[in-house]
């Protein structure tokens, strides 16, 4: 919903004014994912996990397989609608990496509750409004690895609940910030991160700092 009103605003918005919102966005962007990455406990693991998350991401070509994915689509559906592939690009990496996409899917998989999805999809859907009138088509079809991932968390969730302590959670919020940080860099044009490349990042740094609060507890 929020990519089509954002789809059907775009008509009255000359090209320069799209490119103009783009960098608004992206310097908005950069804030949240400063005050996201702001919240992490554990800065030594952190960069750890960033840097061994990064290197399995691009043994697995994980930004390639995206993109040949948002390709496929793209060709398929988009037909001029804007960068479709930017767009589907920088909408799943906002709406995956976040805090609220890993509790609301526990949350649901753990109670049944899907408040705090409600909440994100809320969210989700004011961010698609701006994000599809600038970049397109592209951004309604993030809502496919969205639903998988949150999917996959909820079904998982009484497996990978032990995992995710306040502290994990917080740790990987903050590396999930950074990631988001590198978006607003790239929609500022700054710098051209293969950011889909390091989202395993946060899966490991989740690991890591779970295994350093049972050695401390042991301790």
């Amino acid at each position: 919903m929020g990519s089509g009103l954002g789809l059907w605003l775009a008509g009255p918005l000359a090209r320069r004014h799209q490119e103009s919102l783009i960098r608004a966005v992206g310097l908005a962007v950069l804030v949240i994912g400063a005050r996201m990455a702001l919240g992490g406990q554990n800065l030594p693991l952190i960069i750890i996990g960033l840097a061994a998350g990064t290197i399995m991401g691009e043994e697995a070509r994980l930004e390639h397989r995206l993109e040949e994915f948002g390709r496929v689509l793209g060709t398929r559906f988009s037909r001029g609608h804007g960068d479709f592939l930017r767009g589907f690009l920088t909408a799943t990496l906002v709406y995956c990496v976040g805090a609220m996409a890993i509790m609301g899917a526990l949350e649901d998989g753990l109670t049944g509750s899907y408040t705090i999805l409600l909440a994100k999809s809320a969210l989700d859907g004011i961010t698609a409004v701006v994000f599809a009138s600038t970049m397109g088509l592209g951004v309604a079809f993030s809502a496919i690895p969205v639903l998988l991932y949150q999917g996959t968390i909820t079904l998982l969730a009484r497996t990978v609940e032990p995992l995710l302590t306040p502290g994990t959670i917080a740790d990987m919020t903050a590396t999930g910030g950074l990631l988001i940080i590198g978006i607003g860099l790239n929609l500022l044009g700054v710098t051209r991160l293969r950011l889909a490349n390091m989202l395993p990042s946060v899966v490991v740094v989740a690991i890591l700092v779970r295994v350093a609060e049972v050695l401390t507890s042991g301790l």
